[in-house]
């Protein structure tokens, strides 16, 4: 089951990863233009839309790229260093990576926001169930911070 859950780990963050880098490549920063814009109108309040947008910066696009390989460094290093609850951890990870990417690809400040807040509850998880010896401490010790800086 542990091993199960780690490959389909690893190679979903590997897919992901392979992804952004096809994004990575296909970005033209020589333009001021949005770029692999995908709207939805799944969002219904106050006439909002969910739009995915690669801004006409190449640092959204960076920074995916970035989350998508820490995601699959991470899985890959807690290969052997992680033994309990092995299926847990590997769902949270993958869900940290989904709000991660959704958090830098999203155009919309509230939707930005409902992904910027949803990455602190894996983040809690991972740092309070298989962090070190002070990991409760430590994963409560997140959030305090988080909030100042969000409200900052």
């Amino acid at each position: 089951m542990a091993r199960n859950a780690r490959n389909i780990a690893l190679s979903t963050s590997i897919i992901v990863f392979v992804l952004s880098i096809v994004l990575w490549v296909d970005f033209d920063p020589s333009t001021a233009a949005f770029q692999f814009v995908e709207k939805a109108g799944w969002v219904k309040i106050g006439g909002l839309r969910s739009t995915i947008i690669w801004g006409s910066m190449a640092s959204p696009c960076s920074s995916c790229l970035l989350s998508t390989l820490l995601t699959v460094l991470c899985v890959a290093a807690s290969w052997v260093s992680v033994h309990t609850q092995v299926k847990e951890y590997m769902v949270a990870f993958l869900v940290l990576e989904t709000l991660m990417v959704g958090m830098f690809a999203r155009f919309d400040f509230i939707v930005f926001y409902v992904f910027f807040e949803g990455v602190l509850i894996p983040m809690f998880l991972i740092i309070g169930v298989w962090g070190g010896p002070r990991r409760v401490y430590a994963a409560f010790q997140v959030l305090p911070l988080h909030a100042c800086s969000a409200l900052c």
